[in-house]
């Protein structure tokens, strides 16, 4: 695996945040972040819903690093359009596939974002060694561009529903094995994800376990962002469902796990739980995360 980026501090204590919507304007992510008092936030760079937007302008970047700077957040990073699938046995489907992830890898740049998650994506049922195969392929298509050890993509662990790659650490290690850019690809860890597929987190001992096979099959220095959901599905469901933090099937004790895990200090850990109004229930889970760390106190 690649080393860190210069963009990715390393602190005594996790950077927890929250994902940010960008309505309005990219800046106003940042402003709703340091209204919650995050300490890194996730992003969407361009419409979720839309496969093609114009580049973004010069201007744009500099007032977002301009708001960037005011607002404090100490690391900003993208997680690409749900429509990306480079696994697909549809030429026309991965060829817009690899197109606009290439171009969130451009606008990242340009953001100076360190890094992208990505969902691996889902072959359809031509086979997990062919979806693997492709995922690689697309990811050194759509880095081969924007050369350079810039933007990182990172692969997201999944809940391993349907025919979607990523449900095993396994799945991760030989995509970035096939790929021809190791160095700009890496792993954010979805908690919800990685107990639906089947990672018993709930004990001191279950825990270790996981990290234990992640280190083996991965390498921990691989690991460069966290989402932290509880999961409303039991063990091994395979289902992709996010809840609030303690109320679901994981319960307090694996986030106080990984936040006092010091092998994770500085890395980026931010909520993907359900919204609602306002900012209440962010404020609520973020209060949860912070009284779980051990010398700081939840406000």
């Amino acid at each position: 695996m690649g080393g860190g980026s210069a963009r990715e501090p390393r602190t005594p204590l996790p950077l927890i945040g929250a994902h940010m919507s960008i309505a309005g304007g990219l800046g106003q992510a940042l402003i709703r972040g340091r209204k919650l008092r995050c300490e890194a936030i996730q992003i969407f760079v361009k419409s979720t819903v839309r496969w093609r937007m114009p580049p973004l302008r010069p201007d744009e970047a500099r007032r977002f690093g301009e708001a960037r700077r005011e607002s404090g957040v100490g690391i900003v990073f993208a997680h690409s359009s749900y429509l990306i699938n480079l696994a697909s046995s549809d030429p026309l489907l991965r060829k817009r596939s690899i197109a606009s992830l290439e171009e969130e890898v451009r606008r990242s740049s340009a953001l100076g974002l360190p890094f992208i998650v990505l969902h691996p994506g889902a072959h359809g049922g031509a086979g997990e060694r062919e979806g693997i195969r492709k995922i690689a392929d697309g990811l050194d298509e759509a880095l081969a561009p924007v050369p350079g050890e810039g933007v990182k993509i990172l692969l997201e662990t999944t809940a391993g529903q349907g025919t979607s790659v990523g449900g095993r650490f396994e799945h991760l290690a030989e995509i970035i094995a096939a790929s021809s850019r190791p160095g700009r690809l890496g792993v954010c860890f979805d908690t919800c994800h990685v107990f639906a597929a089947g990672y018993d987190l709930r004990s001191r001992k279950g825990y270790a376990r996981a990290m234990e096979e992640f280190d083996r099959a991965v390498g921990l220095p691989g690991l460069k962002a966290f989402h932290l959901n509880d999961c409303r599905g039991p063990l091994g469901s395979h289902l992709d469902r996010h809840t609030h933090i303690g109320k679901g099937r994981l319960g307090l004790i694996p986030f106080s796990f990984l936040l006092n895990d010091r092998r994770f200090a500085g890395l980026p850990m931010v909520l993907e739980t359900p919204k609602g109004r306002g900012a209440a229930l962010d404020r609520r889970n973020l209060a949860v995360l912070r009284g779980l760390i051990r010398g700081r106190t939840a406000s």
